[in-house]
């Protein structure tokens, strides 16, 4: 993801990214399956695909601590 994508990734709410990081998954697991029978040649997808997910998990990550500090104990 380019910075300015990862900008307006960060605006999105929780369950927009959770939609998103179901999307990338199946996306990744088409992918191998290509990649596996020959239908598929670049191996960048894969490594690309894994970043986008990565970083994902990464804004859901500091989403929720965000809101867990925000929440008196």
């Amino acid at each position: 993801m380019k910075k300015n994508e990862l900008k307006t990734v960060r605006a999105k709410s929780s369950e927009e990214l959770g939609k998103t990081l179901n999307d990338k998954k199946q996306d990744l697991e088409k992918i191998q399956l290509d990649l596996a029978s020959g239908k598929e040649k670049n191996l960048k997808k894969v490594k690309n695909l894994k970043r986008e997910i990565a970083q994902l998990l990464t804004v859901i990550n500091e989403k929720t601590l965000i809101e867990a500090e925000k929440r008196p104990v």
